[in-house]
Formats: C-alpha cells, sequence, structure tokens
C-alpha cells in the first residue's frame, strides 16, 4: 500500500496526491518529513501537486515566488502602476498589515488559510473600526494580487466577504470601554522601561510620556504648543486641534499636565514643558491624518513589552489600545479627586461625553456629593437651583 496525502480546504474541492512510499511503520518517519515540507510549499503560494514535484526535487523551486517578493511586486504595482497611491498612503494603510501577515506566515504555526490570516493580523484593531476595515481591504487586495497575478494558490484567495473579519463594535458595553481601558501608571512605566534603546524607541517613549501625562489623543500630538498664559505668565501646554462632533467644532484649549506616580509614591518629573520648549523632544513619524493612533499601535504591536500588557489587560478581560494612554490620564485625574467638569475641559470633549464615556467619573462624582452633603448640616437647607434644559 501506498502512502498518500489528501487536503480538505473549507468551500474548495478536495485535493489528493500519491506519495512516494509504502505506507508501513518504517517508512512513517519519511512521509511524515515529506508532507510538512509539501505543507511549506503551499503556505508560499504553490498548488498540492506542485508542492509535491517540488518536494520530490522534480520541479525546480521558483524563488520569486515567495511572500516577501509578492509583497514588493505589490508594493510597486500599487505606487508606480494603475490609480497610483503616495508613498505615505502604502506606509500607513499597507505596509502595517502585510508585514504583520508576513511575520504570521513565517511563524511556527503559521496560517493556512486566508480567513485566519486576516483574523490573525485584525485582531490588534478595534472590531467594527474604521482602520480595522481599511487592513482588511489591503490584506484582501494584496492576496488577491498573489493569486490573479502571480500566480499563488487559489486557496489564498480572500473571502469576498469581508465583514465576518472587521466585525462590529460590542454595543454592550460603554462608549469608552469599546475603545479601550486605561492602565496603571505602574503598567505605562513598566512599558517605557521595556521600550528599546535607540533613536526610534525613544522618540516613540517621547510620544508616549506626552499622551499619559497630557492626556492626549495621539493626533493631538501634532497640535500642541507651549505658550505664555496671557493673566498669570506662566507657560502652560496648548493645544489647537479641532474635533468634529455632533455638535460642532471642540475648542482650542489649555491642557493641564498629570505627572504620573511611581510604586513608592513619587511623581514622575519628565520636564516634558522645559524639554518640548527647547525642541530637545523629536516625535516619530505620525503620518498627516489621523492615522496617528495606528502608526503608535503598529509600533507597539511588534513590542514585547507591550504584547506582555495587552495579555494582562485580556486576563482581566480589558483591552488595550494606544487610546489607553489618554483613558489612563482621566482614571488618574478623578483618584486625585478633580471634578469630572475641569477634566473634561482639559482633555478637550464635553462633560456630557466626558461622563458616557468613563463611567467612574459619574461614579466618583456622585459619592463625593453625598458625601459633601452629610458631612454639611446646611446643605440640606440650601435653596434650589434652577436648571435650564438645552
Amino acid at each position: 500500500m501506498t502512502a498518500g496525502l489528501e487536503v480538505r480546504t473549507p468551500g474548495q474541492a478536495r485535493a489528493s496526491i500519491l506519495l512516494p512510499f509504502p505506507w508501513t511503520k518504517q517508512e512513517v518517519g519519511a512521509v511524515l518529513a515529506r508532507v510538512r515540507n509539501i505543507y511549506v510549499l503551499t503556505l508560499e503560494g504553490y498548488e498540492l501537486v506542485t508542492a509535491a514535484e517540488i518536494a520530490a526535487g522534480k520541479v525546480i523551486r521558483k524563488q520569486n515566488n515567495s511572500w516577501s517578493d509578492a509583497k514588493e511586486r505589490f508594493r510597486i504595482q500599487k505606487i508606480e502602476h494603475g490609480a497610483a497611491i503616495k508613498k505615505i498612503t502604502w506606509d500607513q494603510k499597507y505596509e502595517p498589515v502585510i508585514s504583520m501577515a508576513l511575520e504570521q506566515l513565517a511563524s511556527a504555526k503559521p496560517p493556512s488559510a486566508p480567513a485566519d490570516l486576516l483574523d490573525a493580523c485584525l485582531r490588534d484593531w478595534q472590531p467594527g473600526s474604521r482602520s480595522r476595515q481599511i487592513r482588511a481591504q489591503s490584506l484582501a487586495q494584496f492576496l488577491r494580487f498573489c493569486v490573479d497575478r502571480l500566480h499563488f494558490g487559489d486557496h489564498w484567495r480572500p473571502p469576498l466577504n469581508l465583514q465576518p473579519h472587521i466585525g462590529a463594535p460590542n454595543r454592550d458595553s460603554a462608549p469608552g470601554q469599546r475603545k479601550g481601558h486605561p492602565f496603571s501608571d505602574l503598567e505605562i512605566l513598566a512599558l517605557l522601561d521595556s521600550l528599546p534603546q535607540d533613536a526610534p524607541g525613544q522618540r516613540w517613549a517621547g510620544a508616549i510620556r506626552l499622551l499619559a501625562e497630557l492626556g492626549l489623543r495621539p493626533i493631538e500630538l501634532q497640535h500642541i504648543s507651549v505658550r505664555r498664559d496671557p493673566a498669570s505668565e506662566e507657560l502652560i501646554w496648548w493645544c489647537d486641534y479641532r474635533k468634529r462632533t455632533g455638535g460642532g467644532l471642540t475648542a482650542p484649549r489649555r491642557i493641564h499636565p498629570l505627572p504620573l506616580t511611581d510604586w513608592d509614591g513619587r511623581r514622575q518629573d519628565w520636564q516634558l514643558l522645559q524639554r518640548w520648549r527647547s525642541g530637545t523632544i523629536e516625535l516619530p513619524p505620525l503620518g498627516n491624518t489621523p492615522g496617528a493612533g495606528d502608526a503608535l499601535g503598529t509600533y507597539l504591536t511588534r513590542q514585547q513589552g507591550w504584547q506582555q500588557l495587552r495579555q494582562r489587560l485580556e486576563e482581566r478581560d480589558e483591552r488595550a489600545v494606544p487610546y489607553s494612554f489618554r483613558h489612563s490620564y482621566s482614571l488618574r485625574a478623578h483618584k486625585l479627586g478633580i471634578d469630572p467638569g475641569s477634566v473634561a475641559l482639559s482633555m478637550g470633549h464635553s462633560l456630557e461625553v466626558h461622563l458616557r464615556s468613563y463611567p467612574w467619573s459619574s461614579a466618583c462624582g456622585a459619592a463625593a456629593a453625598f458625601s459633601r452633603a452629610l458631612q454639611d448640616p446646611k446643605a440640606a437647607t440650601a435653596k434650589p437651583i434652577a436648571v435650564t434644559a438645552n
């Protein structure tokens, strides 16, 4: 009896070949080794029969039919042909997810189907988000190019319906929670300590310090400055970013820094304002669109310290995202007893949005209000305040 190999791929016809080995106990090792070699070749895009012939030495392996070569040819196609895109578009929308796909395909347990590859490469982006949709479409374009233009195996053709991979936001959780959860100060400090000490690592560490201490949206890294307060003459942080909301545009604002605290209660003095003013803080490339958060997420995804932090949050049923540094600012402010209205003003959104996004704000505020009322007997006889609906 001769050994055989049968491959069953969901949604495709069954494929099978005979292997040049007798099905005996003595040949089991050789059979398994040959199957592994064929499997690796199919991951590179070869059809089953061709992969078997290459593994048997009957066909010379084409050196240009590899995933890394395919990525380069796809890049050239997108930038130099057709509706040519700009290099920055490639860097922001295609490069991150395709590089992640190549890392997955070169891993110890690579995905064997396009659906699995899509899921593996999209899990770091919020389900249902525009960023996740763009990356799903970009990776699907790359896979179709590999199949249609480079003759990779048809089993690598991506599904027509990408929506199951893009997903939808979890409507059962609060808006702020759908975007992520806050880190503790110690978790942020540990992450900073884990980043590489090379030039890119130092630039990203500087960006993270600004996000954490100032409570910024990632895009606001490109909109901050230091100016002198006309009333007090003190140097202050200022942000001129205006976010479009249902009520119009948010206003430029003053930002109040909230330093982090280490394990023994010492506040971290990073001298960010002075360093920014002197020009010694160099930011990493963030692009010229709201993709600043994507750029940060792409960098962090490849850092071991971020991977460990993300796993730690998953264990407590929470989610780590680039916005988590901003969320941590809000939580830090409320632990310090700063009223929600002041925190919302510094963070650049309305009190209503703040209370809706950060549940601890309303909870802490209500507890403090009732505590003050019970401690102050005069509060019981205070005149009611008229409230106008608007």
